[in-house]
Protein backbone atom coordinates (compact mmCIF):
# COMPACT_ATOMS: atom_id res chain seq x y z
CA UNK A 1 0.00 0.00 0.00
CA UNK A 2 0.88 3.77 -0.80
CA UNK A 3 2.13 5.68 2.13
CA UNK A 4 1.37 8.95 1.84
CA UNK A 5 3.70 12.17 3.03
CA UNK A 6 2.71 15.36 2.17
CA UNK A 7 5.66 16.89 5.22
CA UNK A 8 8.39 16.71 2.13
CA UNK A 9 6.57 19.83 0.23
CA UNK A 10 7.28 21.84 3.34
CA UNK A 11 11.18 21.63 1.86
CA UNK A 12 9.24 22.83 -1.36
CA UNK A 13 7.00 25.69 -0.05
CA UNK A 14 9.11 28.50 -1.60
CA UNK A 15 8.63 27.18 -5.15
CA UNK A 16 5.16 26.60 -4.51
CA UNK A 17 4.39 29.88 -3.34
CA UNK A 18 6.64 31.10 -6.15
CA UNK A 19 4.33 29.00 -8.79
CA UNK A 20 1.51 30.01 -6.82
CA UNK A 21 2.62 33.87 -7.35
CA UNK A 22 3.62 33.38 -10.83
CA UNK A 23 -0.30 32.19 -11.80
CA UNK A 24 -2.07 34.22 -10.26
CA UNK A 25 -0.26 37.50 -12.02
CA UNK A 26 -0.16 35.58 -14.92
CA UNK A 27 -3.73 35.18 -14.55
CA UNK A 28 -4.49 39.23 -14.31
CA UNK A 29 -1.89 40.10 -17.13
CA UNK A 30 -4.15 37.58 -19.23
CA UNK A 31 -7.36 38.92 -18.34
CA UNK A 32 -6.21 42.89 -18.46
CA UNK A 33 -4.85 41.70 -21.66
CA UNK A 34 -7.60 40.15 -23.29
CA UNK A 35 -10.23 42.48 -22.22
CA UNK A 36 -8.01 45.13 -23.80
CA UNK A 37 -8.36 43.42 -26.95
CA UNK A 38 -11.79 41.91 -26.34
CA UNK A 39 -13.20 45.86 -26.36
CA UNK A 40 -11.50 46.92 -29.37
CA UNK A 41 -12.62 43.32 -31.38
CA UNK A 42 -15.66 43.89 -29.94
CA UNK A 43 -16.73 47.66 -30.95
CA UNK A 44 -14.93 47.13 -33.78
CA UNK A 45 -16.70 44.44 -35.47
CA UNK A 46 -20.18 46.08 -34.56
CA UNK A 47 -18.49 48.42 -37.41
CA UNK A 48 -20.34 48.58 -40.52
CA UNK A 49 -17.22 48.37 -42.92
CA UNK A 50 -16.23 45.43 -44.51
CA UNK A 51 -12.45 46.52 -44.02
CA UNK A 52 -12.64 46.49 -40.40
CA UNK A 53 -15.11 43.76 -39.44
CA UNK A 54 -13.52 40.77 -41.95
CA UNK A 55 -10.09 41.15 -40.34
CA UNK A 56 -11.46 40.95 -36.95
CA UNK A 57 -14.08 37.98 -37.65
CA UNK A 58 -10.88 36.82 -38.77
CA UNK A 59 -9.11 36.81 -35.98
CA UNK A 60 -11.84 35.85 -33.36
CA UNK A 61 -12.51 32.20 -35.50
CA UNK A 62 -8.99 31.43 -35.93
CA UNK A 63 -8.13 32.10 -32.38
CA UNK A 64 -11.66 30.26 -31.21
CA UNK A 65 -11.68 27.11 -33.55
CA UNK A 66 -7.92 26.22 -32.56
CA UNK A 67 -6.63 24.63 -29.30
CA UNK A 68 -4.45 26.66 -27.01
CA UNK A 69 -2.19 24.48 -26.57
CA UNK A 70 -1.50 24.66 -30.28
CA UNK A 71 -1.52 27.98 -30.03
CA UNK A 72 1.00 28.47 -27.66
CA UNK A 73 3.33 26.43 -29.11
CA UNK A 74 3.07 27.90 -32.61
CA UNK A 75 3.54 31.40 -30.50
CA UNK A 76 6.88 30.29 -28.81
CA UNK A 77 8.68 28.64 -31.92
CA UNK A 78 7.04 29.29 -34.92
CA UNK A 79 6.11 33.34 -34.76
CA UNK A 80 10.12 33.63 -34.20
CA UNK A 81 10.95 31.88 -37.21
CA UNK A 82 8.43 33.78 -39.61
CA UNK A 83 9.19 37.20 -37.94
CA UNK A 84 12.89 37.02 -36.77
CA UNK A 85 11.86 38.31 -33.56
CA UNK A 86 13.22 36.23 -30.42
CA UNK A 87 10.45 36.17 -27.22
CA UNK A 88 11.23 34.94 -23.54
CA UNK A 89 8.58 32.33 -22.91
CA UNK A 90 6.36 34.76 -20.42
CA UNK A 91 5.78 36.90 -23.33
CA UNK A 92 4.99 34.50 -26.05
CA UNK A 93 2.68 32.80 -23.59
CA UNK A 94 1.15 36.32 -22.58
CA UNK A 95 0.72 37.28 -25.83
CA UNK A 96 -1.11 34.29 -27.05
CA UNK A 97 -3.01 33.77 -23.97
CA UNK A 98 -4.27 37.64 -24.12
CA UNK A 99 -5.28 37.13 -27.62
CA UNK A 100 -7.01 34.18 -27.02
CA UNK A 101 -8.70 35.27 -24.25
CA UNK A 102 -10.05 38.51 -26.24
CA UNK A 103 -11.50 36.54 -29.37
CA UNK A 104 -13.69 35.30 -26.56
CA UNK A 105 -13.79 38.16 -24.36
CA UNK A 106 -14.89 40.11 -27.72
CA UNK A 107 -17.99 37.66 -28.62
CA UNK A 108 -19.11 38.64 -25.23
CA UNK A 109 -18.45 42.75 -25.57
CA UNK A 110 -20.71 42.35 -29.09
CA UNK A 111 -23.36 40.30 -28.04
CA UNK A 112 -23.94 42.43 -24.77
CA UNK A 113 -24.09 45.55 -26.95
CA UNK A 114 -26.19 44.11 -29.92
CA UNK A 115 -28.49 42.49 -26.86
CA UNK A 116 -29.68 46.18 -26.15
CA UNK A 117 -33.00 47.61 -27.89
CA UNK A 118 -31.97 49.43 -30.91
CA UNK A 119 -35.30 52.01 -30.10
CA UNK A 120 -32.58 53.16 -27.47
CA UNK A 121 -30.05 54.29 -29.65
CA UNK A 122 -32.41 55.74 -32.54
CA UNK A 123 -33.98 57.95 -28.82
CA UNK A 124 -30.55 58.91 -28.00
CA UNK A 125 -29.70 60.50 -31.79
CA UNK A 126 -33.18 61.97 -31.72
CA UNK A 127 -32.18 64.12 -28.45
CA UNK A 128 -29.34 65.10 -30.37
CA UNK A 129 -25.98 62.69 -29.07
CA UNK A 130 -23.72 61.34 -31.32
CA UNK A 131 -22.95 58.09 -32.02
CA UNK A 132 -19.76 57.69 -29.65
CA UNK A 133 -22.59 59.43 -26.80
CA UNK A 134 -25.11 56.93 -26.98
CA UNK A 135 -22.80 54.10 -26.64
CA UNK A 136 -20.97 55.45 -23.76
CA UNK A 137 -23.67 56.81 -21.64
CA UNK A 138 -26.93 54.72 -22.87
CA UNK A 139 -25.66 51.53 -24.50
CA UNK A 140 -22.60 50.13 -22.51
CA UNK A 141 -23.76 50.74 -19.01
CA UNK A 142 -26.55 48.80 -19.68
CA UNK A 143 -24.76 46.38 -21.46
CA UNK A 144 -22.02 45.65 -19.10
CA UNK A 145 -24.82 44.37 -16.45
CA UNK A 146 -25.33 41.22 -18.88
CA UNK A 147 -21.87 41.20 -19.58
CA UNK A 148 -20.36 40.71 -16.24
CA UNK A 149 -21.30 37.22 -15.43
CA UNK A 150 -20.13 35.35 -19.43
CA UNK A 151 -16.85 37.70 -18.39
CA UNK A 152 -16.20 36.27 -14.95
CA UNK A 153 -16.48 32.91 -16.55
CA UNK A 154 -14.08 33.47 -18.93
CA UNK A 155 -11.59 35.06 -16.79
CA UNK A 156 -12.19 32.21 -14.62
CA UNK A 157 -11.16 29.66 -18.06
CA UNK A 158 -8.05 32.23 -18.36
CA UNK A 159 -6.76 31.22 -15.01
CA UNK A 160 -7.18 27.54 -15.63
CA UNK A 161 -5.32 27.71 -19.17
CA UNK A 162 -2.63 29.20 -17.15
CA UNK A 163 -1.81 25.87 -16.41
CA UNK A 164 -0.64 24.69 -20.08
CA UNK A 165 2.66 27.84 -19.77
CA UNK A 166 4.43 24.29 -18.04
CA UNK A 167 4.85 22.92 -21.65
CA UNK A 168 7.00 26.22 -22.83
CA UNK A 169 8.47 25.84 -18.78
CA UNK A 170 6.96 28.95 -17.73
CA UNK A 171 7.35 28.85 -14.10
CA UNK A 172 3.61 28.81 -12.81
CA UNK A 173 2.16 26.06 -10.14
CA UNK A 174 1.65 23.15 -12.48
CA UNK A 175 5.62 23.87 -13.73
CA UNK A 176 6.97 24.13 -10.26
CA UNK A 177 5.33 20.97 -9.44
CA UNK A 178 6.75 18.88 -12.09
CA UNK A 179 9.96 20.29 -10.99
CA UNK A 180 9.68 18.97 -7.36
CA UNK A 181 7.89 15.27 -8.26
CA UNK A 182 11.08 15.25 -10.47
CA UNK A 183 13.01 15.17 -7.54
CA UNK A 184 11.56 14.16 -5.42
CA UNK A 185 9.94 10.99 -6.87
CA UNK A 186 6.83 11.64 -5.02
CA UNK A 187 4.33 13.27 -8.00
CA UNK A 188 1.19 11.80 -6.19
CA UNK A 189 1.52 14.09 -3.24
CA UNK A 190 2.72 16.80 -5.59
CA UNK A 191 0.10 16.90 -8.21
CA UNK A 192 -2.76 16.35 -5.31
CA UNK A 193 -1.34 19.49 -3.64
CA UNK A 194 -1.77 21.17 -7.14
CA UNK A 195 -5.01 20.05 -7.63
CA UNK A 196 -6.20 21.13 -3.85
CA UNK A 197 -4.77 24.68 -4.38
CA UNK A 198 -6.37 25.16 -8.26
CA UNK A 199 -9.08 24.16 -6.13
CA UNK A 200 -9.12 26.49 -3.43
CA UNK A 201 -7.66 29.26 -5.84
CA UNK A 202 -11.00 28.76 -8.21
CA UNK A 203 -13.81 27.71 -5.78
CA UNK A 204 -14.42 31.36 -3.98
CA UNK A 205 -14.40 32.90 -8.17
CA UNK A 206 -15.92 30.25 -9.48
CA UNK A 207 -18.87 31.10 -6.58
CA UNK A 208 -18.47 34.60 -6.26
CA UNK A 209 -19.77 34.41 -10.51
CA UNK A 210 -22.52 32.26 -9.69
CA UNK A 211 -23.75 34.64 -7.33
CA UNK A 212 -23.64 37.44 -9.82
CA UNK A 213 -25.34 35.34 -12.56
CA UNK A 214 -28.12 34.76 -10.29
CA UNK A 215 -28.67 38.61 -9.29
CA UNK A 216 -28.76 39.65 -12.63
CA UNK A 217 -31.54 37.08 -13.56
CA UNK A 218 -33.24 37.68 -10.05
CA UNK A 219 -32.71 41.77 -11.87
CA UNK A 220 -33.59 40.87 -14.92
CA UNK A 221 -37.25 38.83 -14.48
CA UNK A 222 -38.16 41.68 -11.96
Amino acid sequence: MYEWDFSLLWTYKTLLLQGIGYTLLFTAICVVGGLAVGLIAGLGRLSSNKWITAPLRAFVEVFRCTPVLVQLVWFYYALPVLTGIEMSAPMAAGICLSLYGGAFYSEIIRGGIISIDPGQTEAGQAIGMTRFQVMRRIILPQAFKRMVPPLMSQSIMQLKNTSLLSVLAVPDLLYQGQVIAHDTYRPLEVYTFIAVAYFIILLPATMWAKRIEQNHSQVEEA
